[in-house]
């Protein structure tokens, strides 16, 4: 595996400090989860994280590391490089999921079978503390407290995140997984 420059990934987030919201509307606070498994891995979560950034709607606020992480679900595939960021959006959370759907397949996304193989996935997992069920979008994602490879890089960059739903912080839920597999810093 070659070696990975996380210092560089950050500091480009972190110089983007000076992007801001250009349209005067109202900012939601959006938390997403950002993996791929297919490909230059770290590359396409990078090339996420810069577009979503890059949109005139959305500033990225945090970023956590990379970590490399255990399939889940269907196992006879890579394992993921997964991350979270934090972000501003001028967007509500429909507009924000049909822009994330542009967003994957622009950068080589294709339809494969759940929990298949991907080049990009993009996840929303908190949006303000809001709860919502629609037919498309389920705010907080389904399986976040499930999930540690969600869990682990949202605890390292917001671990009192709240799941509106459970009532609980992303460190409780964090906590109440017990030990952690699966999921390797790098």
């Amino acid at each position: 595996m070659p070696e990975i420059r996380l210092d560089r990934i950050l500091a480009r987030i972190n110089g983007l400090d000076t992007c801001y919201l250009r349209t005067g509307a109202v900012k939601n606070i959006a938390w997403i989860g950002i993996g791929s498994n297919v490909g230059d891995k770290v590359g396409n979560c990078q090339a996420a994280i810069d577009r979503l950034n890059s949109c005139r709607e959305n500033r990225v606020l945090r970023c956590s590391s990379l970590y490399r992480t255990e399939p889940v679900g269907y196992l006879n595939q890579d394992w993921f490089i997964n991350c979270v960021v934090r972000l501003e959006t001028a967007l509500g959370p429909e507009e924000f999921l049909s822009r994330l759907k542009n967003l994957e397949k622009a950068l080589g996304r294709k339809k494969t079978f759940t929990w298949g193989p991907r080049v990009i996935d993009l996840d929303i997992l908190l949006f303000n503390r809001e709860k919502l069920s629609t037919q498309d979008l389920q705010i907080p994602h389904p399986r976040l407290h499930e999930r540690a490879f969600v869990l682990v890089p949202l605890c390292e960059i917001d671990p009192e995140a709240v799941h509106p739903g459970l009532k609980k912080t992303a460190s409780r839920l964090l906590a109440d997984l017990g030990k952690v597999e699966g999921v390797e810093k790098i």
